[in-house]
């Protein structure tokens, strides 16, 4: 499976871990836990042979299967369906299935012979690497996770980003891997999916070790935890499941509060004494063996866990706009024959909070990318208002340039006004300090990234706030941070999102449903649908 010796692990200069040992064995369900860039995502990509550790050795048997935060797919004119297949190798039998079935409709005589003589061929070939019950395993999976037939025949280029994050995961899951890798599985999952995934994870005969936010997938399926203390730069793994682990770490910490606080009361008394004979020569000596045992009483001592900070979000006061700084009419989109939304309109108020809400599928996200004006409509048009200044987050992180460096990005984001020292105190609000500003954006963990998409629009003075998923990848501690400034700003808010918590602070007006673009007063009775949607 997986073992880890003596691992180290650096964020340019700053180290995040030293001196990690531990194995994923077959039946290890482990639970990766700790705050936004403690490391998690570093190590996952470490284990998965993504990256290489400043030192320390990871060495794998079996095969593994690697669920990033942001996949990248390196053919998006593929077909979903064949992108999930291509995890057992099946891709390239079918698309030669495919093609000789066109081949035998020829209304050319030889071509139809020679088609349906290879077509014998092939098929037995799919037969031997699994065949048909790998391909309805495939579908099994896939529906589970909300992929029905009309997305699987689809270019992975015509799918929205929740879409292709969940054709990653079906093609992870359906590989058959020894070792499970996964970093926050349940982004963009729909209430009905998490709970299949749970029931899967569980039945999993192999090794996982998972990255996530949502603890009831961990209480349900974890049997180990490993917790990346930051501010130790170590990692303690508990062998025991997920409510025994919290139960554990509130013990610990109160232990290592007590010895410390204990060890502390004798140090300041032996030095106090220290200082007291040292006054005298004829005591000097034992003094100096008084002011060595305190010394030697707090180095032994285990490091009490710090709270974590969070990020301090603050939404400055919008620029001034009119009454009705964004408008839409008419909008539709469509992929080929497939029709993703029609004669959408809608207004933005000053001020006004709109949620939209709709099945995985049905254009949420596109929505939002045609107000943010990064995506053209097939029909209608948008309207912009006096004085609108948009402030866009992507659930994909689109609007960070993965080149740049977190300080270029918010130089890029920020008014001409704004100066180095108001931008790097922007970004240390946002815990970037240091050397962190000079890190670049693509090697941010998710949770980082978010922070910094954030960042850019905190620096902009945005009056219109178009939110695509904004508690993705977010510790409790930095959701809860950005769900209080969220419910406290002044502007517009125009938000997508899966998370019920998030809506609730928003506390939305008026609610979009989409594919259809009807318009309602939002009411309590529409938070049940935005697990759903």
């Amino acid at each position: 499976m997986i073992s880890v010796a003596d691992l180290e692990l650096r964020a340019g200069a700053r180290l995040l871990m030293e001196g990690v040992s531990f194995r994923i064995d077959n039946g290890d369900k482990i639970g990766l836990v700790g705050r936004n860039g403690a490391g998690k995502t570093t190590m996952t990509r470490v284990l998965a042979g993504e990256g290489q550790p400043a030192g320390g050795t990871v060495t794998s048997s079996g095969s593994v299967g690697y669920l990033p935060q942001d996949p990248r797919t390196p053919n998006m004119d593929q077909l979903a369906r064949d992108r999930i297949l291509a995890a057992r190798g099946m891709d390239e039998i079918v698309g030669r299935l495919r093609k000789v079935q066109d081949e035998m409709a020829s209304e050319d005589a030889d071509v139809q012979a020679k088609a349906m003589r290879r077509y014998d061929r092939l098929e037995a070939e799919f037969i031997a690497a699994g065949g048909y019950a790998a391909e309805s395993e495939a579908a099994a999976i896939s529906n589970n996770l909300a992929l029905p037939e009309r997305i699987l025949n689809q270019p992975l280029k015509t799918l929205s980003g929740g879409q292709r994050r969940r054709v990653e995961l079906a093609r992870i899951l359906y590989s058959n891997a020894d070792t499970l890798l996964l970093d926050e599985p349940t982004n963009h999952l729909d209430a009905d999916s998490i709970a299949w995934l749970r029931e899967f994870l569980k039945n999993h005969q192999g090794g996982l070790l998972v990255i996530s936010h949502d603890t009831e997938l961990l209480e349900a399926t974890v049997n180990k935890v490993l917790y990346l203390d930051a501010m130790r730069a170590t990692v303690d793994l508990y062998n025991m499941g997920w409510k025994r682990y919290q139960d554990q770490r509130v013990a610990d910490e109160e232990r290592r509060r007590k010895e410390r606080a204990t060890a502390e009361k004798k140090a300041a008394q032996l030095k106090d004494r220290a200082a007291r004979f040292g006054a005298k020569a004829s005591k000097a000596s034992a003094a100096h063996q008084m002011a060595a045992r305190a010394d030697k009483l707090l180095a032994g001592l285990e490091d009490v866990r710090q709270v974590d900070r969070v990020a301090a979000l603050r939404f400055p006061t919008p620029a001034p706009c009119g009454k009705t700084p964004l408008m839409a009419e008419g909008l539709s989109k469509s992929y080929g024959s497939l029709e993703i939304f029609t004669d959408v309109s809608l207004a933005i108020d000053r001020g006004s909070k709109v949620v939209i809400l709709g099945l995985n599928g049905a254009g949420k996200t596109t929505l939002l990318r045609m107000l943010a004006g990064v995506a053209a409509p097939d029909t209608g048009e948008i309207q912009p208002g006096h004085g609108l200044k948009i402030g866009y987050y992507a659930q994909e992180h689109e609007t960070l340039d993965h080149d740049a460096s977190v300080l270029e990005n918010m130089r890029r984001s920020a008014p001409s006004h704004l100066g180095d020292a108001d931008i790097r105190g922007i970004l240390g609000s946002f815990l970037f300090v240091g050397d962190d500003v000079e890190k670049p954006a693509g090697v941010l963990s998710g949770g980082e990234k978010t922070r910094l998409a954030l960042a850019t629009i905190v620096a902009s003075s945005a009056n219109v706030l178009l939110l695509d998923e904004p508690t993705n990848n977010l510790d409790p501690a930095s959701r809860a941070e950005i769900l209080n400034a969220l419910s406290n700003f002044e502007g517009a808010v125009v938000m997508v999102s899966h998370d019920e918590g998030a809506v609730q602070a928003l506390n939305p007006e008026r609610v979009v449903l989409l594919p259809d673009g009807d318009e309602d007063l939002f009411s309590d009775e529409y938070l049940e649908l935005v697990t759903l949607a």
